[in-house]
């Protein structure tokens, strides 16, 4: 099971991010997640959101470059150690992973990835009995 996650384009100027997140406020859409990487010229903003259809609308009205990418985002316990144990079961069938991120909220951790195989990813991921999840309970 996978979710969309957005991928804006960013010039690497002062508020810019603000200006995404203020669209996509305007439009009443939550950011459930996001990171920000960047080179010299740009970034690139990833995000889980609530509408990710009316995100892509509304974000390229006003001019931005959106791409989406099936991700997947998993819950495991906010301790030492348990994201290892996953990311272990990755490995062990070489399940590269492109790049990650997560946040934590009390005793859940909840971590998006995208690796290299969807398919065989989330079969591992199943296989190994984690917690996938889905666009309605993140």
């Amino acid at each position: 099971m996978t979710i969309k996650q957005l991928s804006v384009f960013l010039e690497n100027k002062t508020g810019r991010i603000n200006d995404v997140a203020k669209t996509l406020a305007k439009y009443d859409i939550n950011m459930h997640a996001f990171s920000m990487a960047e080179s010299t010229d740009f970034g690139i903003l990833r995000l889980i959101v609530s509408d990710v259809d009316k995100a892509v609308e509304v974000l390229r009205a006003e001019n931005f470059a959106v791409m989406l990418t099936d991700v997947v985002c998993i819950s495991c316990p906010n301790v030492a150690g348990s994201l290892s144990a996953i990311l272990e079961c990755l490995a062990v069938e070489q399940i590269f992973i492109e790049y990650m991120y997560a946040f934590a909220q009390g005793d859940t951790a909840n971590v998006v990835i995208r690796p290299n195989d969807l398919k065989k990813c989330v079969q591992v991921l199943e296989k190994c009995q984690c917690d996938i999840l889905n666009k309605n309970n993140l």
